[in-house]
C-alpha cells in the first residue's frame, strides 16, 4: 500500500459487502450495505475508507471507536442521549462521534461517507 491515497468517492469496483448494521435495523426493504477500505494499520487500530448504506436505525450504548466522518451523500441523523440533541448532517457535512458515545443513529437517506476510525 502506498504511502499517499487518493480517496474516490465511488470506488467501481472496489466495493466490498459490511455487515456492521443488523438486518433488523433497516427502515426500508433496501439492506445495501458496502465499503471500501483504502488503508488499515497492522494492528488494525487506524482504519479509513468509503461507507455506503441504506436507510437504517440503531442505537450506540457506548460507541466502539473514535470516529471522523465525512458525508458525501444522503443524510444521518445523530442524537445524543446524554443531553437529548439531535444533529443532521448532510453530503458536504464533516463530523466526529468520540469513542464511548451513547446515541441514537438514524441513517434516512442512504449514505455515503468517507470516515477515518481509530480503536484505542
Amino acid at each position: 500500500m502506498s504511502d499517499i491515497i487518493r480517496y474516490e468517492a465511488d470506488p467501481g469496483t472496489g466495493w466490498q459487502t459490511s455487515t456492521d448494521i443488523p438486518v433488523g435495523s433497516f427502515t426500508t426493504d433496501d439492506s445495501t450495505e458496502r465499503g471500501r477500505l483504502y488503508f488499515v494499520t497492522d494492528d488494525e487500530s487506524v482504519l479509513t475508507g468509503v461507507w455506503e448504506c441504506a436507510p437504517s436505525k440503531m442505537t450506540f450504548e457506548s460507541y466502539p471507536v473514535h470516529e471522523m466522518m465525512t458525508v458525501l451523500a444522503g443524510s444521518v441523523t445523530v442524537t445524543n442521549h446524554d443531553n437529548d440533541c439531535a444533529e443532521t448532517f448532510n453530503a458536504g457535512d464533516t463530523f466526529f462521534v468520540s469513542k464511548g458515545s451513547h446515541f441514537t443513529w438514524e441513517i434516512t437517506e442512504t449514505l455515503r461517507k468517507y470516515y477515518f476510525i481509530v480503536s484505542r
